[in-house]
């Protein structure tokens, strides 16, 4: 930086920089005294390390200086240094030795170490370009200045643990050198500071230490408590890690690697992403304007949507009006619960939203009893993997014109459509019906809805277990009893926990041309199984035992089937009958029966009961061995065994689990529960699966989201009070065991909530260009209202630092 812009920047240009000094022109004088050059790169290659405390110097710093020096002189060529080691401030006031050094550590004892003059050096040379790596204790130094409060990032709390404990580091960003090769979950001793103040969302976090695994005092910081981060800080690079308390932590290999890869960021030998968490980097745009008075003209009842490849977004409506469009609830009626489901495509090319298509659905009932509602409708869309050259779309519904107004049956299907390229609309008369079967609509609910497409051009179709959420005091839905003209609405064996019907699964099949379908292997069924009671199975079922799927998703990298559904209704959970609702995702990697109405969460039973007296439990169900003796199923009694689940959460909080005896059969008493994921909580409760983000090296786009995302599972909830809304990192060892996320993190900033935010999510689809497209359902209920939209959320934090003409090794960086 020249000496008359640097002179510029200190006088008034650092709005970081709120620490008053004593002599107004000090930091005038400062400047025009520097003379900071470019610093150096290629052979000369130096970082300094500076070790002053206020107090006895501690024993960490010869060990650091030690492992610093090493580190420079082992590993890759291209990153290799000089350490030079100094305890004398004046460094920071002589321009000429100071523009020496590509970065600056601070292996401080904390404290008061640099006057003004001397810290005004340092803010002169990270306006220069440099690079700042401070280590545990830096965080201390220097409290009276706020520009170096936000140089660091935080400052620890007063009353931070002292001892040294063992806990889990979770190393949420794979990319960043100082972080990539490291264990996900890094286990290792240390002392573990606390913040004052949370910075997350204000620098980018690349690893958190998980206060579970020790004990964090009562300035704990909960679930979110980084102990890793970085950012670009006054023109320089700065990296803060709360590790290295101990003098024994720079013995270790994995943390002299993470000292290596800051180092190589903040000395300019490599580019890294120090901007991708930071929530001012993003941008939510509402795209959609508000309905005009009775019509659905921009957007229908929110339920779906996908992207094509050409960037315009397809997005459905259920079938739910204007509020103001009369209902109609009587049976006798032939228009019965008749309601239009919308078809409306969004092209940010033209940034409107035009009606593309629209069938007659069963579904535009809403509100009353259990008797009266419906969730029935447009449930889902898919497009072609070849729709591009083909134009086919797929949608999952219930047609009206197949219900049945006497038995209160209706036939679901999924049909594939054409849109014509020449008038740009659906056309109707092109329908093929790839399946079809029978769901009761006498009594509300439980429909699910979303499919997604493998690698292999196979399509996974979810589908609720359409049962009612009544008769069972909102435990397991296994109530035989409540039935219209023979069909049961309160058993999910009948649905759910039963391999001869396919509602309460998730189907897998493969498409043909023609509009026929195959089966693929590897589904759970082969139709020759054997059974005691010679029941049946269909060949369609890849995932039994789901409850309410709405939202799926498959990882185009790993062909990883990602779902989530919606739990039942109890709010504390019961030592007769079993844990309350959870809400649950899952990972799925094969297939398997993920329990329900047997089991849920990490294969927490429930309770069995059947007639004469379904109000009498009897034993718990078998996780391990589930049997449907339900006098409603027509499918196996020996049923597979049960898949634990990934992440599930209720009232009490994620992951709720209890101690269980010598049958595995939890306590269920509130006060011995324990909470295995503290990053997530109920209440009102539904769960809305999401995608995993692919980052697309080769995409020129502006608006996509940084590699940083890259292979993390979205997951969320339909309110936006406590519930999910966050990205989360799966163990590719336990995922599809029911192994625990390794790594969570909150979304809330960067996909706003609130009332005039997203608030009632119901999915969310990146985009080829890599942006993040999602529907806010609105705020009412089996309606279309005006807060109901669609959204667009884009990163604008720009690449990685720094730029490739500022590497100090350019040659081996190109």
């Amino acid at each position: 930086m020249a000496v008359a812009a640097l002179t510029a920047s200190l006088l008034g240009g650092n709005a970081a920089s709120a620490r008053p000094y004593p002599d107004p022109g000090l930091k005038e004088r400062v400047a025009t005294t520097l003379s900071l050059p470019t610093p150096p790169g290629g052979k000369n290659v130096k970082v300094l390390v500076f070790h002053a405390s206020a107090g006895e110097e501690p024993p960490t710093v010869d060990a650091g200086i030690a492992a610093i020096e090493k580190i420079g002189l082992s590993g890759p060529a291209e990153g290799r240094f000089k350490t030079v080691a100094t305890d004398d401030p004046a460094v920071f006031t002589n321009g000429k030795r100071l523009g020496t050094f590509n970065a600056v550590v601070f292996l401080t004892g904390g404290g008061d170490v640099l006057d003004p003059e001397q810290e005004a050096g340092l803010e002169a040379y990270m306006e220069a370009g440099g690079g700042f790596l401070g280590i545990h204790d830096a965080a201390r130094t220097e409290p009276y200045s706020d520009w170096f409060t936000g140089l660091v990032g935080a400052r620890p709390a007063a009353d931070s643990p002292t001892a040294v404990q063992r806990a889990t580091v979770e190393v949420g960003d794979r990319v960043h050198p100082a972080t990539k090769d490291l264990p996900l979950e890094w286990k290792r001793p240390d002392t573990w500071l606390n913040w004052k103040e949370n910075p997350s969302g204000d620098v980018h976090t690349v690893a958190r230490v998980r206060e579970l695994t020790y004990s964090p005092g009562k300035s704990a910081n909960g679930w979110d408590h980084p102990v890793s981060w970085c950012r670009d800080y006054d023109g320089g690079r700065s990296f803060y890690t709360a590790m290295g308390g101990t003098a024994a932590s720079f013995a270790e290999t994995d943390f002299r690697d993470h000292l290596r890869g800051a180092l190589a960021w903040t000395s300019r030998t490599s580019q890294a992403d120090c901007k991708a968490t930071i929530d001012s980097n993003y941008t939510a745009e509402r795209l959609t304007q508000p309905n005009q008075p009775g019509q659905n003209d921009q957007i229908g009842e929110p339920h779906g949507l996908v992207t094509a490849d050409d960037g315009r977004v397809f997005s459905i409506g259920r079938g739910g009006t204007d509020s103001s469009v009369p209902v109609v609830t009587d049976w006798n009626d032939p228009d019965i619960g008749r309601g239009r489901g919308e078809i409306h495509v969004y092209d940010p090319a033209t940034k409107k939203s035009t009606l593309v298509g629209a069938l007659d659905v069963f579904g535009n009932k809403g509100g009353g009893d259990e008797l009266v509602k419906v969730e029935e409708g447009l449930l889902g869309i898919e497009l072609d993997p070849d729709f591009a050259t083909n134009g086919w779309v797929y949608l999952h519904y219930t047609p009206h014109s197949r219900i049945n107004r006497d038995t209160h049956m209706a036939m679901r299907q999924v049909s594939r459509f054409t849109l014509d390229r020449a008038t740009d609309k659906l056309d109707l008369a092109s329908e093929k019906v790839l399946l079809d079967w029978p769901v009761q609509i006498h009594s509300c609910c439980h429909a699910g809805g979303g499919m997604a497409w493998d690698s292999k051009g196979n399509l996974y179709i979810a589908t609720g277990d359409n049962n009612s959420s009544q008769f069972s005091d909102g435990y397991s839905g296994n109530n035989p009893e409540p039935n219209f003209k023979g069909v049961s609405f309160s058993d999910a064996r009948r649905t759910a926990g039963n391999t001869n019907n396919l509602n309460g699964k998730i189907l897998r099949i493969h498409p043909e041309d023609d509009g026929t379908y195959t089966l693929p292997k590897g589904n759970l069924f082969t139709g020759e199984e054997p059974d005691e009671g010679g029941g049946k199975t269909r060949g369609e079922i890849y995932v039994m035992g789901v409850r309410n799927p709405a939202r799926i998703s498959v990882d185009p990298a790993t062909d990883t089937l990602y779902a989530g559904w919606v739990g039942p209704d109890a709010g504390e959970p019961s030592t007769t009958w079993g844990p309350a609702k959870y809400d649950t995702f899952a990972a799925i990697t094969q297939a398997g029966n993920q329990g329900w109405p047997y089991c849920m969460g990490n294969k927490q039973p429930y309770r069995d009961r059947n007639l004469p007296d379904p109000k009498k439990p009897l034993g718990w169900y078998d996780c391990d061995a589930p049997r449907n003796e339900s006098p409603n199923n027509d499918g196996l009694v020996k049923l597979p065994p049960v898949t634990g689940n990934t992440i599930w959460y209720s009232p009490q909080g994620g992951g709720v689990d209890y101690p269980r005896d010598e049958n595995g059969v939890p306590s269920y008493k509130t006060d011995e529960q324990k909470e295995l994921l503290p990053w997530l909580k109920g209440g009102g409760q539904a769960t809305m699966n999401g995608p995993v983000y692919r980052y697309d090296a080769d995409s020129d786009s502006t608006a996509k989201w940084p590699e940083y995302w890259d292979g993390k599972w979205f997951v969320g909830d339909f309110y936006d009070d406590t519930q999910p809304r966050h990205a989360v990192i799966t163990d590719p060892k336990t995922a599809g065991k029911g192994g625990l996320p390794v790594h969570a993190e909150s979304l809330r900033k960067i996909i706003p909530v609130g009332a005039d935010g997203i608030r009632n999510l119901m999915d969310w689809k990146f985009a080829p260009d890599g942006s993040l497209y999602v529907q806010d359902y609105g705020r009412g209920f089996f309606t279309s209202d005006s807060k109901s939209a669609l959204w667009r959320v884009t990163y604008t934090g720009g690449g990685p630092t720094p730029a490739v003409a500022d590497l100090a090794r350019k040659a081996e960086a190109q």
